[in-house]
């Protein structure tokens, strides 16, 4: 099992409007990740993963990707000291 980490993460692109977070919320639920997504009003996507280092990863790499009618041109990642609480949640915009 791979060491449990904490990271926060920025996604611009064509991130709002096309189901960007809810597809975070699933697909984060599906890997077993705590944490939360929202939409920014400069329009972008943040989201705090937690959890097994791969699975984080993982996820990571899931959001360069993002959903079908998404364009993602940039995803930043950095450690956070956040300790989300268990589950994965969509929160409101900030």
């Amino acid at each position: 099992m791979s060491e449990r980490c904490v990271v926060r993460v920025r996604i611009e692109g064509r991130v709002q409007g096309v189901w960007y977070r809810g597809w975070t919320v699933e697909e984060a639920t599906r890997r077993g990740l705590d944490g939360w997504v929202r939409n920014r009003r400069d329009g972008a996507v943040e989201a705090v993963f937690a959890g097994p280092k791969d699975a984080v990863e993982a996820m990571i790499a899931a959001c360069r990707r993002g959903p079908p009618s998404a364009r993602v041109d940039r995803v930043d990642a950095e450690p956070s000291a956040e300790a989300p609480v268990a589950g994965f949640a969509q929160h409101p915009t900030a």
